[in-house]
């Protein structure tokens, strides 16, 4: 099914509607549904989409040219261009007669069999677009290819698109449609197990619970995701090893720099380079507590985490257990993680928890015009104490004004002493001149919480039904 994607789809009709030539990019990481979008906007548009193919420039442009012809002549006997500059022109002057959709998908393939091809395009773009009608769209899922190649200053394209769309993964909420009838608490697992990918959540049985479609799915050696992130890094990096290595650190908790390199044994220096590409990729992150991201230097406090869910399901539950899986375990191992007594889950799922709530209060505060300069995490030292605090979230304007917020996801519910702690600790977050407080939990609050927020008049108590 389709879901979402609402206003990339409103903004491709309206560049549409406009009936002149328009030049657009899609570009994000595999699987995230680029391809799907765009052919959910060429519904009932005349239309040509290729995709081209790790080969070499010919027999691209044999597919190409197949293409072409099958929609603009379909009766012409099988031929092919003699260069893609006949091809794409053929294109170009077809559309000053009537509306045309060219859809290049996998760009970054082209581009690499024939170097000379965005030359070309931008030849005929600056030579037919104030009379073409043509709807050009480049998409490639090479993150760094297409924000260098395509869309950066060095680019023969530069300049040239109307619009760009940098595919993200959906939110928690994107995903509840494709989720429909599962409880509130299982959508939140399934996102914190498939990510917001649309492509691993559409693979979700809604006949069967949520263990069974993690071991379906993670723990059968057939499985669709058993071997999943493996598979994509091949495809994105010449050398996955040590990319695995570094991958694995983090999901088991090494968020560090020094950490981190020191687990998978190998300098710092590399480290760095090596997380920076898996940060371009998308699998990772880079934080800093909430104040310090604006700083312009590299913080002592920063630290790494895995930004997509399934990769830190996969690594921190499934790569530990690939032999027992291969055996035929998968069943048992699945089971252990989903154990209540072992808690494994929900220790789990509390940092995705804390994810779908900055999510909320993103989305919540668009709908009443609340802007927030930034929201995340806060952690720092408490000089009185002498100890680590740490804060969920932290949503704070540029006025000084801020959202303190703590999330529980535990199997009871939340109590009054986790609001007092949670004001305490806002106290040693240094430059706020307003503090309201947040609370989000799975289970539900206690009365004597409950009574505690509405007495205060500053605090909000946000359950995972509301959050839907």
């Amino acid at each position: 099914m389709f879901a979402g994607r609402e206003r990339e789809l409103g903004e491709l009709e309206r560049y549409y509607k406009e009936n002149a030539f328009h030049f657009a990019v899609f570009y994000g990481r595999r699987r995230v549904g680029k391809t799907t979008l765009i052919n959910k906007f060429r519904e009932n548009k005349t239309s040509i989409s290729f995709t081209a193919v790790e080969s070499t420039a010919k027999e691209n442009l044999e597919l190409l040219s197949n293409e072409i012809f099958s929609v603009l002549a379909p009766e012409t006997p099988e031929n092919y261009f003699t260069s893609f500059f006949n091809a794409f022109e053929y294109c170009f002057k077809a559309a000053m007669k009537k509306r045309l959709i060219l859809v290049i998908d996998e760009y970054p393939y082209l581009a690499e069999s024939d170097r000379s091809v965005s030359s070309i395009l931008q030849a005929l773009i600056d030579k037919y677009q104030n009379n073409s009608r043509l709807f050009l769209i480049l998409c490639g899922s090479s993150m760094s290819f297409m924000e260098n190649q395509v869309l950066g200053y060095q680019s023969p394209l530069y300049g040239r698109r109307s619009c760009q769309f940098k595919i993200e993964p959906f939110r928690y909420y994107e995903c509840a449609p494709m989720l429909s009838g599962f409880n509130n608490v299982d959508k939140f697992t399934l996102y914190g197990i498939c990510g917001g990918i649309p492509e691993y959540v559409a693979r979700v049985n809604n006949s069967l619970s949520v263990q069974q479609n993690a071991e379906n799915l993670f723990f059968n050696p057939s499985g669709r995701l058993f071997e999943e992130p493996s598979s994509l890094l091949k495809q994105e990096l010449k050398s996955p090893q040590t990319y695995n290595a570094i991958i694995s650190a983090i999901a088991l908790g090494a968020t560090k720099m020094n950490e981190i390199a020191s687990t998978v044994g190998i300098e710092t220096s590399q480290c760095s380079n090596m997380l920076s590409t898996l940060i371009v990729l998308g699998l990772v992150k880079k934080e800093n507590p909430v104040g310090e991201e604006n700083k312009g230097k590299p913080s002592r406090r920063s630290i790494y985490l895995l930004a997509d869910f399934m990769f830190r399901f996969w690594f921190s539950f499934v790569r530990p257990n690939i032999s027992r899986i291969s055996m035929g375990l998968g069943k048992n191992v699945c089971s252990d993680i989903f154990e209540k007594s072992s808690g494994r889950i929900e220790t789990y799922m509390g940092l995705v928890f804390e994810e779908c709530a900055a999510q909320y209060l993103w989305r919540e505060m668009s709908r009443e015009n609340i802007i927030f300069n930034t929201i995340g995490r806060w952690w720092g030292a408490n000089p009185k104490e002498k100890k680590e605090e740490e804060i969920d979230i932290i949503a704070v304007d540029e006025k000084g004004h801020a959202h303190f917020g703590e999330c529980k996801w535990r199997n009871i519910r939340t109590g009054n002493e986790i609001l007092e702690d949670l004001v305490r600790k806002s106290a040693l977050v240094p430059g706020i001149f307003n503090r309201r407080y947040i609370v989000f939990s799975k289970s539900g609050f206690s009365p004597q919480l409950i009574k505690a927020a509405e007495q205060r008049g500053d605090t909000m108590l946000i359950s995972v039904s509301q959050m839907y």
